[in-house]
């Protein structure tokens, strides 16, 4: 049975809700955390790291070509992002800078899985989408649920579904970061929205409200 949070979850505005003016207020910060931190101060960068971590977690654990590597890639993110962290100079927000380092590394991901035999397969998503969320949050079941259902979407879909849905930027910095007009993110999100109700359909006429186990 689907329940009607995850139903919710296919169709909801991007979170954590905020207005304009709290998110443009929190990336202002997190920007001069990470101008601070490139300055050598290791409280900038613990701050920096901690406040950017959830999203880099729920971005490559939703995108990534190897579910199972999710921590891996999160690592591997912010590993790359430290060590380009000297080269940062605030023309776009902080946090657009590390999702598309985040970006890159899955991109890689995929580069590297297909020169190799793959091991992991779709039930794989559960334990990613596990890592990606964290416990105890209403919801948590409905997560794994929705990882599922998202690797059946276009990689393009996806990924726009995953920056505007899931991690909560705004149109115009998920296009920035995926290198397409604003119009054609929102297109993107639609047609995933589409897709995910299409699919919460089919799961709920499969399993219906009552039918025996």
């Amino acid at each position: 049975m689907i329940s009607p949070a995850l139903s919710t979850a296919c169709n909801r505005t991007p979170y954590p809700t905020r207005t304009s003016e709290e998110r443009k207020s929190a990336d202002e910060l997190i920007t001069t955390l990470a101008l601070t931190a490139r300055g050598g101060d290791s409280a900038a960068v613990e701050k920096f790291v901690r406040a950017l971590d959830r999203d880099v977690r729920h971005f490559v654990g939703y995108l990534s070509a190897d579910p199972q590597a999710a921590d891996d890639l999160a690592q591997d993110t912010f590993l790359r992002a430290l060590g380009s962290l000297h080269r940062f100079e605030g023309r776009s927000s902080a946090r657009v800078w590390l999702l598309s380092i985040a970006r890159r590394a899955v991109i890689d991901s995929y580069r590297y899985a297909s020169t190799r035999p793959r091991l992991a397969d779709t039930n794989d998503w559960q334990a990613a989408a596990e890592r990606a969320q964290e416990r105890g949050l209403p919801g948590f079941d409905d997560g794994v649920a929705l990882a599922e259902l998202l690797d059946a979407l276009p990689a393009e879909r996806r990924e726009a579904f995953v920056l505007t849905q899931i991690v909560g930027l705004p149109y115009a910095e998920a296009a920035e970061l995926s290198g397409c007009p604003v119009g054609t993110v929102r297109s993107r999100v639609s047609r995933a929205r589409a897709a995910l109700t299409q699919l919460l359909h089919d799961a709920e006429q499969a399993d219906p409200v009552g039918a025996p186990d």
